[in-house]
């Protein structure tokens, strides 16, 4: 574009220069030639930038000429100039409006000449013929209409010049050519697109045009039909018309066709006040009679055809917009048409479901509501009650509202909420005057809204905009306890937005009316009562998912608000921090402090220092924070130390002590959002050093200036920069001395992430001085580290160390010698090999990776290549395309041997070459290039066609197995001739794709030769069913079917992804003759044939997946082609495969089974590719194809079409790409779905389920979303109901019943439901409850359980007082017990509902409970003996026990109550447990009931003991205070369901009374637990069901045991030593663990050692999870007694074992397990701190801080019991660790298995151990002085260490070359163990020499 216009100037400007530069003028020959001269060089620019400022240099020289030069040729030429350079620009070109401001300023006297300019210009645009330049000269026709003087002067000039009809005239002819253009294109995506915004564009530019002319032409012009203007506006009105009516079109062309249509009927037809019935008669009326003849003659189409809801929406808007609704300028028929539009589009509100169309309906709304406010400004009374807020019309819009307020898409949701906003304003303007505070309809809809439950998200914007309406405090009258409930529900991600966005109206609101009702700040703390002090309960105690996102929502709006609130919190929290220091699930007073001080300085609400210096919050407060054991307070701390809201505020030196010791101990995080927080922030931390350093720098280098400031000594630049410096050098050393041997994988992700931030943020850039660069701390051990990253197990490690390689790869290479670069060549190679599937992906990284190398083709390729590889040597090329390239020669040469080879034995190849690896490396070296700036285009042509050849052939030998009808299976060789005969039948369905017999016989193979099949007999059945196979080598290795599937499938995995690829390298503009593409045309219809056939025969879930990735690939770049034949491939490949699905051909190879194999995917990715843009037609027809095949038939023929539709419809209704154009087509699914599970055979009902299983998630928008549904569901019930319906209960069961009870299960009714709501619930209840009534019990209870959503909370008493009244009488001739047990479930779910429901808590809830229980007790027959049946028996008790929980729970409950409870009792009496259960466990029923009972009598006895019944002087109370039956005797009941739900009441009552969670009235339960022990101990021997067993004593682990062994003697005649004995026992029996507390008593040596030696046992790695939580209990309930007592009464041996118990369970790979362990450091440093007094010590720490402070602990505590010298050596065996090296070397030769990666380390980290105990061995050391008797210990600890050393030295020598690839866990084993004996070896040589120095001092 530059170019041309640079051309185009310079023809202007050249011709004109010589002529003008020597006459006369009226300026100075310099000012002259300064002029042109300027003009010449902004023509010869092409840098935007630089025109821009050449023309703000020509502007004021222009204006300086004098009012005589106005006709002087020189500025004639210059206006000229300036002119063709404004009309040469695109329509954004910021030149373009440069160029108009300046024009803008011209003095009057030059404004005559611009216009001229600007008309010739214009005058040759007009003439344009070319319909790809329409768009230019329609760009320039809007920039001549904007506002700026010159424009509307030319304009002027041009009306009279040309007259108007000129331009339209043109604008009809550019519309015209367009939309032919458009029809000539059809089928062509691109150009389309381009053509319809060029037509939306020219419809726009008319729209305006006409509106310009209207405000400068005056007369009857427009109304004279013989004027050219008419005729020429009869033009545009006929084509916006057609517009309007062409479906094809884009939708945003057919609005605005409907804003022009109206625009240009309202500039042509009169009266103005006659235009509204005309817009009536098109709307509603469909009456033309009354319509003038040439309005018909050009809308004809309008007037003749049926319009179609999109029309009717178009227009609506197009009045809605164009038309003048203030001031009432339109009269009654005005306001009639907006009451017309309103109930038009309100119609369509249920007809329009598409979601383009959805949201236009929701914008018009909104514009609709806008037009009426505008009109109530000044209308007729009639208007105003009919838009009042109890109006019908008003009504229907606040249903709309209702339905549409949570609907999927964000701009309906949007749209709806102005709606309800608007709606508001309407009724107030109709009521201006009244009291709004006393209007019915605001109190109506507030109580209406209140009354929803919060899960209703369109609640909170609704309340919202009431508040903005009637205030804060009014709301809050009616419930102040709003605020708390709000943040109640901030738990749940999805509501939190809504919850915060109505808490922040509520706030801002509610201070608006404190500040304007009260002079002083009197009522800040009533403000704060009412929002700060819930929120900061929250903070401390709430959960982790409410307090995260209270602080990201909520509590930023809440400082911004209110920023003087900070110090109101930061004072109540640093009150109870201390005390609060929260938990391992709660953040505590510290986590919230922490969570309110980052979030402040984040916003800039204070300054980190101030707080700090002011002793407000100390850095060993801080420093709590970040090693707390809840992750987020860790973050929240981080965060409050590196967010800021200056990016380039000074980092202070304590800020930076801090970031280095959280950088100590928060590396190795398990959690991914944890890491990837704590990376960002750190980031964000460097961004501010490098950005503040810049700052520093600039104050150095002006020294002298800031000097002159007055805070010149506040910073020292220099030292600053300095800090800066060591700070960084000192991050990096602690984060490459964390790429140790064995460090786990969070901790390498985090530490190459923070590098990679390091590297990025310090890079060199030019003109600037960087204060650290990551390249200088970098040298040839670091660069060896971080190429070992490679060998991770995790690809995203792999990935992380490859971009920081590559960032420091020039300092890298130079570091690395010739010989090493060989070695990591040599194994990458060999990696690209290996039979691990894994090993291939570190070969592709390190390949990756020595590309970048200038010499590596000289240092590695030279050996390997025997072939001619040399490549040109081309300056221009780029040393990664050369290495590339002769890499991937390379990898295929020798691929393509190896497929040689395997055409002869895939066996061979699938245990010695699997080729996969050798691809996979291939395609990760083309992904790494620039594909589309490569220079050796020859050569990368030969390799693309060599590289789909390969892919070809690969695939041909491995596709069989794949495609395989059961490939997971099939291993072609078999090792007798008993399973050969087998096989020879599977092989013979596989059909062979290649010409080698492999496939022809079962081959039975015992060695790398060929076996003839007439020697097969003779061989003798072998042990092993693995077949033996000798190499080239003669090693022996075993060939698996996995191995063969692995091959196969990742084969053709790769090939997928390389032939993706591929298809990449072809350009946009290929043509289908040969382009200069690096991949033609015709090699790229053979790939998408090769996807073709794999897709649609592949049985191999992995095989079909990956190959789906490969593909879409290839839609995707033909979707972009210019080229016809290539832009419809996809479609008709689509139409032939949907054609063969329907065809249902017997010879098509179409997979029926493993849901339709890979057909879903092949149409999900031709689906994908359609524009996004578009209308979908593609979508759109494969849908209606679809949901008719998946429609029943009674056709055999038609059932495996059927289940491909339905697997299809499966995968797409899954694909999220298709967004919203899938969501018309839901409906039809279920529908589909429900019908399928009819059909009797198994593949459809088995497809029907899978699709109804995904559809099933979004039920509850049905009803809205999809009305279709509505009908289709009710008449499915009824039918299901009318076959339940039988008098006789005979066994009639429907198929649908199960779906249709699962789908009005998780529906929710409408929250207005009966009163906005078009959809009534009501009719689907009778149908539910005669569902009940079915003889399955799984459909009794989803019956009940659907019933719920379809009964109104206000309801639920009057139903439930329905069914209760229903239920038969014990004298009814007729007992139909399926029924009663179905009524009794629905009553069970619906008061389960109501009883829960936190909105009615008010005199109607407790009025409508107390008829429910009246009316239960007229039914109790059923709960009794009378009843036979014992599952309606059970279910009517559950019944009452839901009665008796809730009516326990009031605090005063009324004496007509106690009725209840004696019935309860009569029933407890009359029940078989008081009488005796003369049952079998068989009966049907009998546990239910037996277990209903017991929880009755559990619900009476808890009841009974509360303090509130037993003081009541009430006869009934002192009858039911002694129940009939105690806890002691339901203990002793012979069925244990019984015993164990009585055992779980009594461990919860007792829980609740140690926890203290108990109330003071609710104690009376201690009388229940009174006396249990004995009853308890006796069971604990007795009890044989395990699990009641285990409550047992879990229960007594929960007693205080110094008040229950005292009682072992007299009930279970056992001493305190033999119970201990016994329970050491039943541990070694049962493996758990039973702590007893043995303080007061005296136990014997022995016990205490089996103890020990248990706990010990009990923390190995193998245990279960637990087992070590319970040993972590026990630890944590012994460190006061016996870990940090000040005497050692276990001995120093057994407390040690106690203390490596604690390390080793800190250290677990269980993030529960080492919170448990880090308990044990909490409680010890809980003890210490309070034995210390005020000095500061960690508490609430992480695993990691727990560790280095449980080593600490240890080392303080040898000091204290004086065992130094006897606990150096163990700890130093500790650090040694056990000697696993010999059984190392003896297992090394076991077997590997495919996948096995060894030691997969997530947390624990050896060496980490190693480091912390060192670290505090050599503090204790120097307090050490050794006697001769530990210099022997010493000595013999030395050579065990130094015999190690050598085994080590020696294994190492024996691994091959670069063993960390090779032998990865073996190196990464041995690695560790040398870091141990050298920390080992040191600690001892500072013991000797530190002891001969002693002893020499001695002497001396």
């Amino acid at each position: 574009q530059w170019f041309l216009i640079t051309n185009c100037i310079l023809l202007i400007v050249i011709p004109f220069l010589n002529e003008v530069l020597f006459p006369n003028v009226a300026f100075t020959k310099s000012e002259e030639q300064n002029l042109a001269s300027l003009l010449l060089h902004c023509a010869q620019l092409s840098n935007g930038i630089q025109q821009i400022q050449c023309i703000k240099q020509i502007m004021p020289l222009v204006k300086k000429m004098d009012q005589n030069s106005a006709c002087d040729p020189m500025v004639k030429a210059c206006l000229d100039i300036l002119g063709e350079i404004y009309f040469s620009l695109g329509m954004k070109n910021p030149l373009k409006k440069v160029l108009a401001s300046s024009l803008n300023g011209l003095s009057e006297q030059f404004m005559t000449e611009a216009v001229q300019s600007f008309v010739c210009c214009l005058r040759e645009e007009l003439k344009t013929t070319d319909i790809y330049l329409y768009r230019k000269v329609l760009d320039n026709l809007a920039s001549c209409m904007e506002d700026f003087s010159l424009g509307m002067m030319t304009w002027s000039v041009l009306s009279l010049v040309l007259t108007c009809s000129v331009f339209l005239q043109f604008l009809q002819k550019s519309l015209l050519d367009i939309q032919e253009e458009n029809r000539k294109n059809s089928g062509n995506c691109i150009v389309q697109t381009q053509l319809m915004h060029d037509l939306l564009v020219a419809i726009k530019v008319s729209m305006m045009l006409v509106q310009k002319l209207q405000e400068n032409i005056q007369g009857n012009l427009w109304k004279n039909p013989d004027s050219l203007i008419w005729q020429s506006m009869c033009s545009l009105l006929k084509s916006s018309t057609n517009f309007l009516m062409d479906e094809t079109l884009l939708q945003t062309v057919q609005t605005t066709s409907g804003l022009a249509f109206i625009l240009f009927t309202k500039a042509m037809y009169g009266p103005p006040e006659e235009l509204p019935s005309l817009v009536s008669v098109f709307l509603l009326l469909r009456n033309f009679d009354c319509i003038p003849a040439w309005f018909v003659s050009n809308c004809g189409i309008l007037c003749t055809e049926e319009l179609s809801d999109s029309v009717l929406l178009f227009l609506c808007h197009g009045a809605l917009a164009m038309l003048e609704w203030k001031k009432g300028s339109m009269g009654e028929n005005g306001e009639k048409l907006l009451l017309d539009i309103a109930s038009v589009l309100l119609s369509l509100s249920s007809e329009l479901k598409e979601s383009s169309m959805a949201t236009s309906l929701s914008r018009i709304l909104a514009i609709w509501t806008n037009s009426a406010l505008d009109a109530l400004v000044s209308c007729s009374p009639n208007l105003k009650i009919s838009l009042n807020g109890n109006s019908d019309i008003i009504g229907k819009l606040l249903g709309y509202v209702y339905t549409h307020w949570e609907h999927p898409l964000d701009a309906v949701r949007h749209q709806t909420k102005l709606i309800f906003k608007n709606l508001l304003q309407i009724h107030r303007t109709t009521i201006t005057g009244s009291d709004e505070k006393s209007d019915l309809f605001f109190a109506g809809l507030t109580k209406s809204l209140l009354s929803l439950e919060w899960h209703v998200k369109g609640k909170y914007a609704s309340l919202g905009c009431l508040v903005e309406c009637l205030g804060t405090e009014n709301i809050l009258q009616l419930d102040r306890t709003i605020p708390v409930q709000i943040l109640d529900v901030m738990n749940d991600q999805s509501l939190a937005p809504y919850a915060s966005d109505l808490l922040e109206t509520m706030f801002v609101n509610h201070k608006v009316h404190f500040t304007s009702s009260f002079q002083e700040r009197t009522w800040i703390d009533q403000w704060h009562d009412t929002w700060v002090s819930p929120l900061l309960l929250i903070l401390c105690e709430g959960n982790h998912d409410q307090t995260t996102y209270v602080i990201d929502y909520y509590l930023p709006k809440l400082l911004k608000c209110s920023p003087d609130s900070l110090s109101y919190m930061i004072k109540i929290l640093q009150a109870s921090a201390d005390a609060n220091l929260g938990s391992r699930s709660t953040r505590g007073a510290l986590g919230a402090l922490m969570a309110c001080l980052r979030t402040a300085r984040a916003h800039g609400h204070l300054e980190l220092s101030n707080i700090m210096s002011s002793g407000l919050v100390s850095s060993e407060c801080v420093k709590q924070g970040l090693v707390h054991q809840h992750n987020q307070v860790c973050i929240d701390a981080l965060g409050l130390l590196c967010e800021t809201h200056r990016s380039t505020e000074i980092v202070s030196m304590e800020e930076m002590q801090l970031i280095q010791f959280s950088i100590t101990y928060n590396l190795n995080s398990q959690s991914p959002s944890v890491r990837q927080q704590m990376c960002s922030l750190l980031r964000k931390l460097f961004c501010r050093i490098q950005e503040s350093s810049q700052v520093l720098y600039k104050l150095e280098q002006n020294k002298t200036k800031q000097e002159l400031l007055e805070d010149s000594t506040k910073w020292d630049p220099v030292g600053i920069l300095q800090q800066y410096k060591v700070f960084m050098s000192s991050v990096c050393d602690r984060l490459f001395e964390a790429l140790f041997p064995g460090s786990s994988h969070a901790t390498r992700f985090s530490t190459l992430t923070i590098l990679g931030s390091i590297a990025e943020i310090f890079s060199v850039q030019k003109g600037q001085t960087q204060v650290f660069q990551l390249t200088q701390e970098i040298n040839s051990t670091r660069v060896q580290t971080l190429i070992q990253c490679f060998a991770s197990t995790f690809e995203e490690v792999k990935v992380l160390a490859f971009e920081l390689l590559i960032k420091l790869r020039d300092v890298a290479f130079n570091l690395q010698d010739s010989e090493n670069l060989e070695l990591l060549f040599q194994a990458a190679m060999d990696l690209s090999t290996s039979t691990k599937p894994y090993d291939c992906v570190t070969a592709s990284y390190l390949l990756n990776f020595l590309v970048h190398h200038e010499e590596l083709q000289r240092i590695c390729l030279g050996k390997w290549v025997e072939h001619n590889f040399q490549i040109d040597e081309d300056q221009s090329t780029s040393t990664v395309e050369k290495n590339t390239l002769a890499v991937i020669k390379l990898l295929l040469a020798n691929v393509e041997e190896e497929i040689f080879q395997a055409k002869k034995s895939l066996l061979q190849a699938a245990a010695s070459f699997p080729m996969y690896g050798r691809v996979h490396c291939i395609t990760g070296a083309l992904q790494q290039l620039p594909l589309n700036n490569l220079t050796l285009i020859t050569e990368w042509k030969q390799m693309v066609a060599r590289l789909i050849l390969m892919s070809y052939k690969l695939s041909g030998v491995v596709s069989p197995v794949v495609q395989s009808s059961s490939p997971e299976g099939l291993i072609p060789m078999e090792s007798d001739s008993e399973t050969a005969d087998r096989l020879q039948m599977i092989l013979h369905e596989i059909q062979p794709k290649d010409t080698n017999d492999y496939f022809i016989q079962a081959k039975i193979l015992k060695e790398y030769c060929k076996v003839e099949p007439e020697k097969l007999v003779d061989h003798k059945p072998t042990e092993n069913i693995c077949t033996e196979i000798r190499g080239k080598e003669r090693q022996t290795c075993d060939v698996t079917a996995q191995m063969v599937l692995v091959c196969c499938w990742r084969s053709m995995k790769e090939i997928s992804l390389l032939l993706g690829t591929l298809c990449k390298l072809l350009p946009s503009q290929a043509a289908s003759e040969s382009s200069d593409g690096l991949i033609t045309v015709e090699q790229v219809n053979n790939i998408g044939d090769y996807f073709k056939h794999h897709l649609l025969q592949s049985r191999h879930r992995g095989a079909f997946e990956l190959a789906y990735a490969g593909f879409v690939q290839l839609t995707e770049t033909l979707s972009r082609c210019n080229s016809e034949s290539l832009r419809r491939m996809p479609e008709q490949w689509l139409c032939h495969v949907l054609g063969e699905i329907k065809s249902c051909d017997p010879s098509s190879k179409l997979c029926t089974t493993r849901r339709s194999a890979g057909i879903p995917f092949y149409i999900q990715a031709l689906l994908a590719s359609e524009p996004k843009k578009g209308k979908a037609d593609l979508l759109k027809m494969t849908m209606k194809e679809l949901i008719s095949l998946a429609a029943p038939l009674n056709e055999s023929s038609s059932i495996i079409p059927q289940v491909h539709a339905l697997n299809i419809l499966r995968a797409l209704f899954r694909d999220t790409r298709l967004g919203e154009n899938i969501m018309p087509y839901v409906a039809d699914g279920v529908q589909a779905a429900i019908l399928g599970f009819m059909s009797p055979v198994w593949a459809v009902r088995n497809s029907s389920t899978l699709l109804f299983t995904l559809l099933g998630t979004n039920f509850k928008e049905f009803f809205s979303r999809f009305p279709s549904l509505y009908p289709f569901l009710l008449k499915e019930l009824e039918i299901v109901a009318n076959a339940l319906d039988s008098e006789t209960e005979e066994l009639k069961l429907h198929p649908s019943l199960f779906l249709l009870l699962l789908i009005l299960g998780k529906l929710y009714p409408s929250p207005m439901d009966g009163t906005y709501s078009a959809l009534s619930m009501a009719p689907f209840v009778p149908f539910i409850i005669r569902c009940g009534h079915s003889p399955v019990y799984r459909s009794r209870d989803m019956s009940g359980r659907a019933l719920v959503p379809f009964v109104m909370v206000n309801e639920v008493p009057q139903t439930v007082l329905s069914l209760l009244k229903g239920l038969p009488d014990c004298t009814s001739p007729c007992i139909r017990q399926n029924a009663i047990h179905g009524t009794l479930l629905q009553v069970f779910h619906l008061l389960q509902s109501y009883l829960e429901s936190k909105q009615h808590i008010n005199s109607d809830f407790q009025e409508g409970l107390s008829d429910i229980v009246t009316c239960v007790g007229t039914k109790l027959w059923l709960a009794k003996r009378p009843n036979p049946c014992l599952v309606t028996r059970a279910a009517y008790i559950d019944v009452l026990v839901m009665l008796s929980t809730r009516l326990g729970k009031f605090q005063r409950p009324g004496t007509q109550l106690f009725g209840f409870w004696e019935e309860m009792n009569t029933i407890i009496s009359g029940s078989e447990l008081m009488t005796g259960i003369l049952y079998s466990s068989a009966v049907p029923g009998l546990t239910q009931y037996l277990q209903s009972i017991t929880k009755l009598v559990i619900s009476v006895l808890s009841v009974t003991a509360g303090l509130g019944i037993q003081s009541s002087s009430s006869p009934f109370a002192e009858k039911i205070a002694k129940p009939s039956l105690s806890v002691v005797s339901l203990l002793h009941c012979e069925f244990h369901e019984v015993r164990l739900l009585v055992l779980e009441a009594v461990l919860l009552w007792l829980k609740q009374i140690n926890s203290k969670q108990i109330t003071e009235k609710e104690r009376g339960v201690l009388c229940l637990l009174a006396d249990l022990e004995d009853t308890l101990l006796t069971i604990a021997l007795k009890e044989k069901n395990l699990q009641c067993f285990c409550k047992v004593l879990e229960i007594l682990y929960n007693m205080d045991l110094r008040s229950v062994l005292p009682k072992t003697e007299c009930s279970i005649k056992m001493d305190p030593n033999e119970l201990l004995s016994w329970s050491l026992n039943v541990v070694d029996i049962s493996n758990s663990i039973l702590l007893m507390y043995v303080l007061c008593f005296q136990i014997s040596e022995e016990v205490l050692k089996k103890w020990v030696q248990l706990i010990v046992c009990s923390c190995g790695d193998e245990q279960q999870t637990e087992m070590l939580l319970s040993a972590a209990e026990v630890l944590k309930s012994i460190t006061s007694f016996f870990l940090i007592n000040e005497k050692l009464i276990l001995g120093l041996s057994d407390t040690l074992a106690m203390w490596k118990c604690v390390v080793l369970l800190l250290q677990n790979e269980d993030l529960v397990v080492r919170d448990a362990a880090a308990e044990v450091i909490q409680m010890a440093q809980s003890q210490r701190k309070n034995s210390k007094g005020t000095e500061f010590a960690f508490r609430i720490v992480n695993a990691p801080m727990a560790l280095d402070l449980a080593f600490g602990i240890l080392c303080e505590l040898l000091q204290l019991w004086g065992e130094i010298r006897a606990g150096i050596p163990i700890l130093l065996e500790w650090l040694l660790g056990d000697n696993e090296l010999k059984r190392d070397v003896e297992t090394s030769e076991e077997d590997d298995y495919l996948f096995d990666k060894g030691e997969v380390n997530f947390w624990a980290e050896k060496l980490t151990n190693v480091k912390q105990l060192s670290k505090h061995l050599l503090q204790l050391i120097s307090m050490t002085h050794l006697t001769s008797a530990d210099q022997v210990e010493l000595h013999q600890l030395s050579r065990t260490v130094l015999e190690q050393a050598q085994l080590v030295a020696h294994l190492l020598k024996m691994l091959p070359p670069t063993p960390e690839f090779s032998k990865t866990v073996e190196f990464t084993r041995l690695a560790i163990q040398n870091e141990r004996i050298s920390i080992c070896l040191k600690i001892l040589h500072l013991l000797k020499s530190d002891d001969i120095c002693k002893n020499k001092n001695l002497e001396k």
